[in-house]
């Protein structure tokens, strides 16, 4: 990576991340702050916006702290999908809004009317905010005005880059993000992006891994950084599990698919050469989707909201579903779990997953910790398994995040596809890993692919009752 230290800011759902590396990708520090989700007033109304400013107070003192452990050379933003901010005039005037703040429905239904077929964009329909366009259309509802004079659309990473550095930058993993505002295709914006006037809107678009300029005066008197700082145009954060995930042999230019777990589990499909795509038959309302990676290829995917439910489902205060001393435990209690029929169905955040209609209910909901833990990984695991075939994942998978630590749900996944070789890492700062590849593409990974045992007990009967009844449940909601 050249000399000097690089700093990945890694904006996610629920926590927002700084991390310090030296040059041969070992992490020196790191830092982490729980998202606040303010409300801010436009056009009169309340809505739920991203914590820009308390971000940046944030950055601000980190960025400080990590001057006085070297000399930083660069800085990454990586963030995630469906949040742009709007700048005019060398400010900040509209915060993007949380994708979670609902939109009215006669507003969101004049814009559906307006989105351009699934076939071209990759971008299914989604609820809330969670295509980039809808909340363009929300926002120029509440105030015309936001979007006049030199008024500038920036992804949530580019406008970290352009907030560090004063030069606005636009990327294709973050544009083509289930948005409504790209085209694979064509790798250009979508007609519905130019008929509304965004595309004119949207900065120049760059490479994620480019240097877009150096960090601002005020930025280096802010922070005590070098005036040289690079910054770097960044990506959106499942794009960077995918790029981290490349850096492996068994993944690189193999046929693999990248399952990133956190706030949303995300199955990335990477083909292998010479493999054939029918993006077109993607299940658009099984909230499948086309992302683009770095070099603008399309990727067919999946999510759903996986660290979302898994925290509804056991409870935010308990014991979670990964902490490694439990796990023994938690498997020990899988085969009373099979053996009872305890089971969750889908699907606990509506409107989205493979059973977006599905009602969710217990059934022999188990009483102690364990037992509930061991359910919640084995309805973990089936979803993900359901999202993997939707996108055709063939001969290997890697998971990739928080949850790869959660042993019950990791290998009830390769007991449900013994036609897969199923990895995780040791390591748990992937995305971060990724971002550092686009400066260094030979970068060693930090720590080895382990291979995921299945367990030693049959799951087909159960896995067959869960599948007949979450589609039972989808289909009658």
């Amino acid at each position: 990576m050249g000399d000097g230290l690089s700093v990945v800011l890694d904006l996610g759902k629920t926590l927002s991340k700084l991390s310090l590396w030296d040059a041969s990708g070992a992490m020196l520090a790191r830092r982490t702050r729980p998202n606040d989700r303010p409300v801010t007033v436009l056009g009169g109304e309340r809505v739920r916006t991203l914590d820009a400013a308390g971000i940046e107070a944030w950055a601000e003192e980190v960025l400080r702290a990590f001057a006085g452990l070297g000399r930083v050379a660069r800085i990454i933003p990586v963030g995630h999908g469906a949040a742009a901010a709007i700048v005019r005039d060398g400010a900040l005037v509209a915060p993007p809004l949380d994708y979670e703040q609902a939109i009215p429905a006669e507003c969101a239904a004049a814009y559906r009317g307006q989105r351009d077929p699934f076939a071209r964009t990759g971008s299914p329909a989604l609820p809330d905010g969670l295509n980039l366009g809808l909340q363009l259309h929300f926002l120029e509802s509440l105030d015309p005005a936001l979007l006049h004079g030199d008024a500038t659309i920036l992804p949530w990473p580019q406008y970290w880059a352009w907030r560090f550095s004063g030069v606005a930058a636009s990327e294709v993993t973050s544009l083509g993000c289930h948005s409504d505002l790209w085209c694979p295709a064509s790798g250009k914006p979508s007609a519905l992006a130019e008929r509304r006037g965004w595309a004119a809107r949207f900065a120049p678009l760059r490479h994620a891994g480019e240097a877009i300029g150096t960090i601002s005066r005020e930025w280096a008197e802010r922070t005590g950084l070098p005036a040289d700082v690079a910054v770097h145009c960044g990506l959106h954060d499942s794009n960077a599990a995918l790029l981290a995930a490349r850096g492996f042999a068994d993944i690189a230019e193999q046929e693999a698919t990248v399952l990133s777990t956190g706030t949303w589990f995300v199955a990335m499909r990477s083909p292998g050469k010479g493999a054939r795509l029918d993006l077109a038959g993607l299940p658009e309302a099984r909230d499948c989707l086309v992302n683009i990676d770095v070099h603008g290829t399309p990727i067919p995917s999946a999510r759903f909201m996986g660290g979302r439910e898994i925290e509804l489902l056991t409870g935010i205060d308990t014991r979670r579903v990964d902490i490694n001393p439990d796990q023994p435990a938690i498997i020990a209690a899988l085969r009373g779990v099979v053996a009872s029929g305890a089971m969750v169905l889908p699907t606990l955040t509506p409107g989205m997953g493979p059973f977006p209609g599905g009602a969710t209910r217990w059934i022999n909901r188990p009483a102690e910790s364990m037992g509930l833990r061991a359910a919640v990984c084995l309805y973990a695991a089936l979803v993900a398994d359901a999202m993997l075939g939707l996108i055709g994942t063939r001969e290997r998978v890697l998971v990739e995040g928080r949850f790869g630590e959660a042993q019950a749900f990791v290998r009830t996944l390769a007991t449900l596809r013994p036609d897969l070789h199923v990895f995780v890492s040791n390591e748990h700062n992937d995305v971060s890993y990724g971002a550092l590849r686009l400066i260094d593409p030979s970068l060693a990974p930090p720590s080895a692919l382990i291979r995921v045992a299945p367990l030693e007990c049959d799951l087909a009967g159960y896995a067959a009752r869960w599948r007949s009844l979450a589609t039972g449940s989808s289909e009658a909601a």
